[in-house]
Order: C-alpha cells, then sequence, then structure tokens
C-alpha cells in the first residue's frame, strides 16, 4: 500500500509526540502539532482534520505499513506508547521492502564507474552494507563515522527541500560567540558537511554576502511563503567556492603557500590522506617530509595542525607559524598548571 509524503510526515510526527513522555497528549495536541508540521515541510496552512489523525492512529496500530504500533488511550483522554521503548523507525524492514531496496542498491551500483556519480559511491557503499546485513540478519560490516546525537540532524530534510523549491527559512540561530538568538530569512543555496557536523550555506536578509550557519546552532527553523527566495545568481558552486579552504569556513581572502614539515612517524598519514587538494612534496629526508597547500588561514587549518600536535612544525607562513606556537605553548601551560 503506498504511503504519500504527507501521510509519512503525519505519521513521524504523532510518534515523536507520542515518543515524548514528558507531555501528555489529547487528540487536539496532535492535530496542532501535525499542522504545524505540514506547514514547516509543505507549507500547507489548511491545517488537519480530526478525522484523518484519527484514521492515521487506526493505521499506525494496524500491520498495513507494519507499524503495529502499541497507542493507547489513558484516561479516556490522552494518547501515548504502552512500550515507552517503541518508534516507528525502531521497526525492522520487511521482505517486500527488503527487496526494492536492494534492486535500488543494484541499479546505483551501475553508475560507479561514471565520473558524474563518483560523489555517490560513500552513498551506495553504505546502503548496500545496510541492505545487505539486513536481509542476511547480520550486523553491518562496514562501520561509517556517524554521530546520532548531533543537534540539527532534524532540519536536515526541511532545509534541503526549501534549497530544492527556492523558498525562504526563517532561522532562530545563536552562534557560539553570541549571547543571545537572533532570527534572520536565510536563502539556502547548499548544503556542507565537515567532519560529520553539517552546516548550510546561503544569504540572510537583504544582505549580499555569503554565510554559513551550523545546524547544530539553530533553534528553531520553518518556511516563510511570504519573503521572496533570492536565488545564487552569480553562479557560487561548492567546488569553486572551497577551493582553497580547509572545512566550512570560507574567509574569501588570498590563499597562501603554507610549507610544513612532517615528522617521519606521521608522514605517512599525510601523504596517504592529504591535508587539502593542493598538497604537494617538497622534500624528504631524515628529520621528515616537507609539505606545501595553497589554503586559506582559517580555523579549521589551525585546527588540522594543531591535531598533529609535535607530528607537525609551521614552516611558513610567519603569521601562521606564530599562531600555532603560541596555542602550542598555551596548552602546554595549562598542563603545567597544577590544580
Amino acid at each position: 500500500m503506498p504511503v504519500n509524503r504527507n501521510a509519512l510526515i503525519r505519521y513521524k510526527t504523532i510518534d515523536a509526540c507520542l515518543r515524548n513522555r514528558r507531555r501528555r497528549w489529547t487528540l487536539a495536541n496532535l492535530i496542532d502539532k501535525v499542522s504545524e508540521a505540514l506547514y514547516d515541510y509543505e507549507g500547507m496552512e489548511k491545517g488537519i482534520s480530526r478525522r484523518t489523525i484519527q484514521a492515521d492512529i487506526q493505521m499506525m496500530r494496524s500491520d498495513k505499513l507494519g507499524y503495529n504500533a502499541p497507542i493507547i488511550i489513558v484516561e479516556k483522554k490522552y494518547y501515548t506508547y504502552e512500550d515507552p521503548g517503541y518508534s516507528i523507525t525502531n521497526i525492522p524492514l520487511s521482505e517486500h521492502d527488503l527487496t526494492r531496496m536492494t534492486e535500488a542498491v543494484e541499479v546505483l551500483k551501475q553508475f560507479r564507474g561514471f565520473s558524474h556519480f563518483q560523489h555517490l559511491n560513500d552513498v551506495v557503499q553504505k546502503l548496500e552494507g545496510h541492505v545487505y546485513a539486513s536481509s542476511h540478519n547480520q550486523r553491518t560490516v562496514v562501520d561509517f563515522e556517524k554521530n546520532e546525537h548531533l543537534r540539527g540532524l532534524s532540519y536536515l530534510g526541511m532545509i534541503y527541500d526549501a534549497i530544492v523549491r527556492e523558498q525562504t527559512l526563517l532561522v532562530k540561530y545563536q552562534s557560539f560567540r553570541a549571547k543571545s538568538a537572533s532570527e534572520m530569512h536565510l536563502h539556502a543555496w547548499w548544503l556542507k558537511e565537515f567532519k560529520n557536523r553539517w552546516f548550510v550555506v546561503g544569504t540572510k536578509n537583504a544582505t549580499a554576502g555569503i554565510i554559513t550557519l551550523a545546524l547544530d546552532r539553530i533553534e528553531e527553523l520553518k518556511i516563510d511563503e511570504t519573503e521572496t527566495y533570492r536565488p545564487n545568481l552569480d553562479g557560487h558552486t561548492p567546488e569553486d567556492y572551497y577551493q582553497h579552504a580547509i572545512g566550512p569556513t570560507v574567509a574569501r581572502v588570498r590563499p597562501q603557500r603554507v610549507t610544513i614539515l612532517v615528522t617521519p612517524e606521521h608522514a605517512p598519514y599525510v601523504l596517504t590522506k592529504p591535508l587539502h587538494h593542493s598538497q604537494q612534496v617538497v622534500s624528504e629526508g631524515t628529520e621528515g617530509t616537507v609539505v606545501t597547500i595553497m589554503v586559506e588561514h582559517n580555523f579549521e587549518l589551525e585546527r588540522e595542525i594543531l591535531g598533529f600536535a609535535d607530528g607537525m612544525k609551521v614552516l611558513g607562513p610567519e603569521k601562521l607559524r606564530r599562531a600555532i606556537q603560541w596555542k602550542l605553548r598555551r596548552a602546554a601551560d595549562i598542563y603545567d598548571t597544577e590544580n
């Protein structure tokens, strides 16, 4: 039985409500929450009827979608899950679902050799591993980096849809440096992932400058149909935008040639996984390997170098060398201080 997009949004919203046991949920409460979700995700202003939510609850209780949700009514008024640990997202895939997903993976695997689809290789590999493990009732043999508790991941779907549909987002955002949150209209252009954290890139309000917002600092997010979307008319692409940057922070300043001495112990790691696509080997000797990269001086560059601790020494430029030296000395002072 096919399930449309709106129905899935309703089921997931009801599921999220019933899993929140810190609150008691009446039918009216569920109707309000589902209406809010449909407005946020689909721009539906009409709301949802009482009959529709009641039908959704019955569908979730049934075996038609494989949910068999243990939804009960307490005190003839409040809806909840009888099993506190239940969620529709925890149910195993059916044999039919696994067959369809296996077929989809097989189709996607055919595109691995095409340059246009090289960026999908990791996605296909993840799907292949999970589908195989599920269909053979065993654990997956490939464990990818993940952070399931990272804040903001729930906003990915809405932001993606807003980019595709060219819709303006109303964002309540508080950076790590800000004392309080502020609201802005965000015209999102693309999503960026770096070290398992997600960022959205675009412009805000009426300004022309490009901004980057971390999803884990977003407090509230919704579509604002009253605000005209400002598309990416200058044709900025992630490839060009991040050409001289490590990580999501782009200062748009002239890139510099950074020269680094890597100790023999750490050189194999840097040679097999370059710090940046511009990396070149200048020399190799008993003291280590000297490499250069052409990048902007940003926060992520410093963090990357500091992550190697005594395994790296910045030879130039002098400003970066002094910055790394100061931070390493400060770190040493912290360890030298007795508490």
